[in-house]
């Protein structure tokens, strides 16, 4: 994969996030939205943590995707503590020698023994102790955060988070910054659209995709590297690009193929290029297709209201349980409606998403773009190949 950077966009977040922008209340806390495989972990590692570190603050940086079967609100509190551990460590082994198990550091009294473990402070004492013994602001980024409401102590992590901004942060001084991010902006939205949320009031930014400055850099690359091809063609290349989903892993491997000595491609790569772009598309949806056939009647309609309602999507409703029976032709009761969504949360991979608090949503954000897609074109519910015996519920 190739390295572009995106100083510009990473340098203006930084002034967000330090509160020096104009208007704006990323210095409350910044949440990025976008899907997935488009460069927004790339750009979060790459391009905003050394912007962070170059105007002298401290990166805390955390991907809840990185182990799902461990904890969210664990994976949070152990990279704080690890980010804690190199600024304590040398006052921890002086206390050892000491003989002391405990010592006084920025008004906290600190169990020697627990430094680096995340049951020795409360998640805003380990933020408030790292930002006092770095003697510099911290920001706290947090890849995929939508996946710490699956669980209670992903949740209450969130709150903390909340509570330390406001403790730490005063008018005109931001000692911690938080970046939350996400391949689901829905998901991402119970994070702030309910008096009941973490972050309350907060607006959910959608993070620009590469576009034409990309594309540009690219078609530089191969006609530095192949001068035959001068001029690419940018327009083919962003057309291609955009029907892989601005997903630019996608996009460089099949360019990496298109322009191999092996692929004995006669005439321009460009349409070579749009055609597997156009196969790969097609591909996704027969998969998808093929997913929402397998499923049992009442598994279908469940996952069809919740690609319709997005975000107003409740499960046991006297409207949705009406729908259920309209598309299945029989009576659905709230038990039925439940077992139909454990099961499509335990398909692997999962179709389904539940919170902490039992609210439900699509798994993969793709699939509402390609429901909205039939829709669009009349070509909505996938009907059952000519000859295909339609699935029971029983």
């Amino acid at each position: 994969m190739i390295a572009y950077h995106r100083t510009a966009l990473a340098q203006d977040l930084v002034a967000a996030l330090q509160g020096k922008a104009l208007l704006g209340d990323a210095h409350n806390g910044l949440f990025l939205a976008a899907p997935r495989r488009t460069g927004k972990s790339t750009f979060l590692q790459g391009d905003l943590r050394p912007a962070l570190e170059a105007a002298g603050v401290v990166v805390v940086y955390v991907d809840l995707w990185a182990d799902t079967r461990r904890d969210p609100g664990a994976l949070i509190a152990e990279a704080i503590a690890r980010a804690l551990e190199p600024q304590l460590g040398l006052v921890a082994r002086t206390a050892r020698r000491a003989g002391l198990d405990k010592v006084k550091l920025g008004g906290l009294e600190v169990d020697t023994s627990k430094i680096g473990k995340t049951d020795g402070l409360t998640l805003t004492e380990a933020l408030r102790l790292l930002q006092e013994s770095a003697g510099q602001p911290v920001a706290l980024i947090i890849d995929e955060a939508q996946h710490a409401l699956t669980s209670e102590a992903g949740e209450a992590a969130m709150t903390a988070l909340k509570s330390a901004r406001d403790q730490l942060n005063e008018p005109g001084l931001v000692n911690l910054m938080l970046v939350m991010s996400g391949s689901d902006r829905d998901k991402l939205l119970r994070l702030v659209n309910t008096a009941g949320a973490p972050f309350y009031g907060s607006q959910i930014q959608r993070m620009p995709p590469l576009g034409p400055d990309f594309i540009a850099h690219v078609a530089g690359l191969i006609e530095g590297q192949r001068p035959e091809l001068k001029p690419v063609d940018q327009g083919l290349l962003q057309q291609a690009f955009e029907v892989f989903g601005q997903r630019p892993q996608f996009f460089m491997a099949a360019l990496g193929q298109v322009l191999s000595p092996l692929a004995a491609i006669t005439g321009r790569f460009e349409p070579a290029l749009l055609e597997a772009a156009q196969q790969q598309q097609t591909q996704d949806e027969t998969q998808m297709e093929s997913d929402y056939l397998g499923l049992k009647p009442t598994e279908q309609a469940v996952l069809w209201r919740m690609l319709e309602q997005g975000p107003r999507y409740r499960p046991y409703d006297a409207e949705a349980l009406r729908f259920y029976r309209d598309k299945t032709g029989h009576p659905v009761n709230a038990a039925q409606a439940q077992r139909a969504l454990e099961s499509l949360r335990q398909r692997m991979p999962a179709l389904v998403w539940k919170s902490a608090r039992g609210e439900y949503a699509v798994e993969d954000a793709a699939m509402h773009r390609w429901f909205e897609k039939r829709s669009q074109e009349g070509q909505w519910p996938p009907a059952p190949p000519q000859g295909g015996l339609p699935l029971s519920d029983d």
